[in-house]
């Protein structure tokens, strides 16, 4: 049974931190590329950022030079280091992970954690 559970969610003021963390299990997980999406209400769900399965990382545009996704592949889980927050930066932050088998694209999704940005 795959499950990937994200934690680190909160309430935090404009320019304050967070650190979200993904924990995977029954997976491969050094066979994932994994990321973290965000779904803001009335809105679709975006990439935020990803990890490849040697370390090479994307970033949208928004979150650049703030935001760092790191994998740690001893524990099967990802992170992601949120800096400088801003009220744009409230949303569900869903962890994915995807691969390729057989020509068939795999993807597991966690269930959400809530960030909110608010003074």
């Amino acid at each position: 049974q795959v499950q990937l559970v994200e934690s680190g969610g909160a309430l935090v003021q404009p320019g304050g931190s967070l650190r979200l963390s993904c924990a995977a299990s029954g997976i491969t997980f050094t066979s994932y590329t994994m990321g973290w999406y965000r779904q803001a209400p009335g809105k679709q769900r975006e990439l935020v950022a990803m990890i490849g399965i040697g370390g090479t990382t994307e970033y949208v545009d928004s979150v650049k030079g703030r935001f760092t996704i790191s994998r740690d592949n001893a524990k099967s889980t990802i992170y992601l280091q949120m800096n400088s927050l801003m009220s744009e930066d409230t949303a569900v932050y869903y962890c994915n992970a995807h691969t390729v088998v057989r020509f068939q694209s795999i993807n597991y999704w966690g269930q959400g954690t809530q960030v909110t940005v608010s003074s």
